[in-house]
């Protein structure tokens, strides 16, 4: 008898569910009716809010997107909304849709350099009315771009196929300071009149490695650098430079200039840098003795043949010039044994003076 019941006692116990340790919350759960476990575990429980999702294989840290490198031929589609750079260079993007940016508000930098871009629908960028950087440079763009945001403060789109620039291609753009249109297939026939009317703060423009032939007409008075380094341009002429009394710096190095007009550079009374190397020169430009500023002349591998003693620095000493930094006269036809000592009175220190042996080509 005494075994039977030990055997029902086993039986029972392994029938038995798991001991859990009951406490006070347990208790109190049991006495109110149709109140379970879990429901208050439901209502106890933070509900954790669902963060923005990254893009698949971008890298996303706080508000910055990098997509860069990934050989992606279309613009993701679940980029945050609250992204402030989106960096898409280096893929194979071929068409931006309409669509593409439409819930980036508040997006400052826009980044695809480097793609195979030939198309951007006309109201793509619209939607982009923070944008303050947009690089679109190494693509297969044939026009400008139409309805860029008007904060914008930073446009590169060199290294496209734009032949023209339209009068209203910068339309509203009044933020503007940085410009980079080189090494585009543009002419000067292709730049129409007032074309960067509307760059009214725009402070440095690039235009380098075209087919150009003159300085464009209309640039906006705010410039302080101005580059149209490696074009055709024959000839510097006095209106070209018209009305660029902010001038500091202008680059025309590697064109095919033979001459630069007289009174040429009164039109540009601040500038302090000219760029005039790997040209046609025949002589140094007229009015460099007279400017109040200058400081760097590059004028190497040109042709001059001479080098007067007033070319540089005015007759007497009473008047008002800055002090050269920089004078390079190399790779010239001058004879620089015959040039007078006297020439470069108005230089900082003799190292700034650059001459050297002419080799014929």
């Amino acid at each position: 008898m005494r075994s039977a019941c030990l055997s029902l006692l086993l039986v029972t116990a392994c029938w038995a569910l798991p001991f859990r340790q009951s406490g006070f919350l347990d208790f109190m759960m049991e006495d109110e009716a149709g109140s379970g476990r879990e429901d208050f575990l439901e209502r106890a429980s933070p509900v954790m809010p669902v963060g923005p999702v990254c893009p698949f294989r971008c890298q996303c840290h706080l508000r910055v997107i990098q997509c860069s490198d990934l050989g992606l031929k279309s613009v993701p589609e679940d980029i945050p909304d609250d992204t402030t750079l989106l960096d898409l260079q280096n893929n194979k993007i071929t068409e931006i849709k309409e669509n593409d940016f439409k819930n980036l508000k508040g997006l400052h930098a826009l980044i695809l350099v480097n793609n195979k871009i030939s198309i951007i629908h006309a109201k793509a960028l619209s939607p982009l009315t923070k944008l303050q950087r947009l690089y679109l440079s190494k693509n297969m763009l044939k026009d400008m771009p139409a309805n860029m945001p008007k904060s914008l403060q930073e446009l590169r789109i060199h290294e496209n196929d734009i032949s023209k620039i339209k009068k209203n291609s910068f339309q509203g753009l009044s933020h503007v300071i940085v410009m980079e249109l080189g090494s585009n297939p543009l002419r000067s026939a292709g730049i129409e009149d007032s074309a960067f009317a509307d760059l009214k703060r725009v402070s440095y423009i690039r235009i380098a490695d075209t087919n150009i032939t003159e300085i464009p007409k209309g640039l906006p008075s705010s410039l302080s650098e101005l580059h149209l380094d490696g074009n055709k341009i024959s000839k510097v002429t006095a209106g070209g430079l018209k009305g660029l009394k902010n001038l500091a710096k202008l680059g025309l190095s590697y064109n095919e200039i033979s001459s630069v007009e007289n009174g040429t550079l009164a039109n540009v009374p601040h500038l302090r840098e000219l760029h005039l190397d790997n040209n046609a020169l025949i002589s140094v430009p007229a009015g460099l003795s007279d400017h109040k500023y200058i400081q760097v002349v590059y004028l190497h591998a040109n042709k001059i043949a001479a080098v007067g003693t007033e070319d540089f620095c005015p007759p007497g000493l009473n008047h008002k010039k800055a002090m050269y930094s920089g004078i390079s006269l190399f790779s010239n036809p001058v004879p620089y044994w015959e040039v007078q000592p006297i020439t470069f009175r108005c230089v900082f220190d003799r190292s700034a003076i650059q001459l050297g042996n002419y080799r014929k080509k």
